[in-house]
């Protein structure tokens, strides 16, 4: 990760990192051509998450978001940190602060979430409860670009999981992570070689128009 001729990655959290450690895997492993530049929480709850970026030799930053606290702010010095690390792509990674439309527009086509539900089902909290609640057969996790409209950006990839009889919020929850893991590295990776760009037409896979969002098989392991 010392080659600072790589693509240079801010990972973003707000908790304990799981996310974010699949990317460093993936990055140490070679399967993103890209090098993680920094890992930004942004509440102590990420206290964890820090620590295992740390342990990693990852640069690490606490910009705490207090309630109450001066958005433009804050997202001025989250632009300064992820800018100043040389990070040329930003990924959200379980980072719950919704950023402003003003911040979105500094990063075109440079910002992308992982979400926990199909979408666009599910858009916002509690994404497990709420499939569970429809009596949903079927709930899984998108990566898509950022967009001003919460969870609302062009989908890029998705994985589907089943749900069981009997399945809880957290049984749920732990098969999605597991896919979590698996598309956003994907994903990261495709934007890093050069084959994935989101332009004005919309997505773009090898110079060709994505014309559905990619499908990961769950269970393809």
């Amino acid at each position: 990760m010392s080659s600072h001729g790589r693509l240079g990655l801010a990972v973003l959290i707000s908790g304990r990192g799981s996310n974010m450690l699949a990317l460093a895997q993936a990055c140490r492993e070679g399967r993103i051509d890209a090098r993680i530049a920094c890992v930004i929480a942004d509440r102590t709850e990420a206290a964890d998450g820090l620590a295992a970026a740390a342990e990693l030799g990852l640069e690490t930053r606490m910009i705490e978001a207090t309630a109450g606290a001066d958005r433009s702010r804050f997202e001025t010095a989250l632009a300064e940190a992820c800018d100043r690390a040389g990070a040329q792509l930003l990924l959200l990674a379980g980072f719950m602060r919704v950023l402003s439309a003003a911040f979105v527009a500094r990063y075109p086509g440079r910002l992308l979430n992982i979400h926990p539900s199909l979408l666009p089902k599910y858009k916002g909290l509690h994404t497990h409860r709420r499939a569970l609640e429809a009596g949903e057969r079927e709930h899984g996790a998108s990566v898509h670009f950022v967009t001003a409209e919460l969870d609302g950006g062009p989908v890029i990839c998705r994985a589907r999981v089943p749900i069981w009889p009997g399945d809880t919020e957290q049984s749920l929850a732990a098969r999605v992570l597991e896919q979590e893991h698996r598309i956003y590295p994907l994903v990261v990776g495709l934007m890093a070689s050069g084959r994935l760009a989101l332009t004005a037409n919309g997505i773009e896979l090898d110079g060709q128009a994505l014309q559905a969002p990619i499908e990961v098989d769950s269970a393809a392991e």
